[in-house]
């Protein structure tokens, strides 16, 4: 599937297109360059999920938790941007966050892959030269 973004005013259509067409209860590992726009991706995911807190990059958190109206349940936002070995996420927990069954939104994913779940949904962003966004899920 693919969701094309064609500037910050369209941001919240894709998201809820996003949603519609997933079983949002997974985690989501999202892969892009700097600047791709993954963290504002996971900001309208959170938004159309009802999430009341400002949602920002748990960079160096490397989790932070939201609640959900919508769901009634946890969104667990990560950034594993700054991992340096797999063992930082094990001190955190990860396996407990990956099979909560509440939505996980995974940035910078390629630094914890061997500790993914195998239905994790991979999530491709990319800049387009134009400065659209194109999301790929696979």
């Amino acid at each position: 599937m693919k969701i094309e973004i064609s500037s910050l005013n369209d941001i919240q259509r894709a998201a809820h297109e996003f949603l519609a067409a997933v079983d949002v209860n997974r985690v989501f590992a999202f892969y892009g360059a700097m600047g791709a726009g993954k963290t504002t991706f996971v900001k309208a995911l959170c938004q159309e999920l009802g999430v009341g807190d400002v949602v920002n990059s748990p960079t160096f958190a490397i989790v932070n938790e939201y609640h959900s109206d919508v769901l009634g349940t946890p969104v667990f936002h990560f950034d594993f941007y700054r991992i340096k070995r797999l063992e930082e996420a094990y001190d955190i927990g990860i396996d407990d966050y990956f099979y909560s069954g509440a939505p996980c939104f995974v940035e910078w994913p390629e630094m914890v892959e061997p500790l993914l779940p195998g239905d994790a949904v991979r999530v491709d962003i990319e800049e387009l030269p134009d400065g659209r966004r194109l999301l790929t899920l696979v």
